[in-house]
């Protein structure tokens, strides 16, 4: 095959993949907007048809993960615009899982499908999908343990952030009820901690197998890069919320407002460290990620 037989093959490859890629963002925007009519109506059909919009968009996003796994020859994980894809993939997965435990409770999915569509159009919008070899800060045998564990923390605080809100919401609108949907509204807060229960541990495998990597990789195993930093900001943050579940005039309004700062800080590790670093002019050895 000569070299312009095989590019013009990787651009027929690429330009499939973006038209996949577009309509997962197409069908996780109008799981979003099922979402929202679902919240204004409150209709239990709307509430079905949300899920099943999210598991139809699960099955081809896994697809799109597949392919790009196939015409990378590696992980799907390397470069922002993948991990923003991956990030998106993974919290949906996440989600349905936890929702197929319940019954007609589907108002998490709003907010779970409104991140992964605001995920996947800003990969789309603002990275190049160019596949690159893996430079050699990625070449260890950390990365892919690293990636997958953090992104599965991740997907696991987002399910808990768009649970947390839940049950801010429905405190708020059915405060008088016991019940919402057959389900105990103060429900939402013990799963949303359960959540963090699960996810803590993988955060903290994340930081330490981070830090085994940046050793392997740089020299030393801490050097207060803004990534890791914030990483440890986000820990710390997720350590406080735990700590006060166990404190009684805390666990209610102060546990959850601690929950979403935690959802916030893990943002800005995932994302605004790169923003931050690039307008302050902050060194950093993490910007083979943007």
């Amino acid at each position: 095959m000569t070299a312009e037989e095989i590019l013009s093959r990787d651009a027929f490859l690429l330009g499939m993949e973006l038209r996949l890629f577009w309509l997962v963002a197409l069908l996780y925007a109008i799981s979003f907007l099922i979402g929202i009519s679902y919240l204004l109506s409150s209709r239990k059909a709307a509430g079905r048809f949300l899920t099943v919009s999210l598991w139809f968009t699960a099955i081809v996003h896994t697809l799109l993960i597949i392919f790009r796994t196939i015409e990378g020859q590696r992980p799907p994980f390397q470069t922002l615009y993948e991990t923003l894809s991956w990030f998106a993939w993974s919290a949906n997965i996440t989600y349905l899982f936890v929702q197929s435990r319940w019954k007609e409770i589907h108002f998490p999915g709003i907010f779970v499908s409104g991140i992964a569509m605001a995920a996947c159009l800003y990969s789309i919008f603002t990275r190049s999908p160019e596949i690159i070899p893996l430079p050699p800060a990625l070449q260890s045998p950390w990365y892919e343990a690293h990636v997958i564990i953090a992104f599965l923390a991740y997907a696991v605080f987002v399910v808990s952030f768009a649970v947390e809100l839940t049950h801010l919401i429905f405190e708020r609108t059915f405060r008088n009820n016991a019940l919402v949907f057959g389900f105990p509204f103060e429900g939402f807060h013990r799963y949303a901690h359960r959540l963090v229960l699960f996810g803590f541990p993988l955060m903290t495998f994340a930081v330490f197998s981070g830090a085994a990597w940046a050793n392997d990789a740089w020299g030393r195993y801490w050097s207060w890069d803004p990534k890791e930093t914030w990483s440890l900001i986000t820990w710390t943050v997720y350590a406080m919320y735990l700590h006060s579940r166990a404190i009684a005039r805390w666990r209610d309004n102060p546990a959850s407002f601690l929950n979403i700062l935690g959802f916030i800080c893990m943002i800005m590790t995932f994302l605004g460290v790169n923003w931050l670093a690039k307008l302050l002019n902050i060194p950093s050895m993490h910007t083979y990620g943007v």
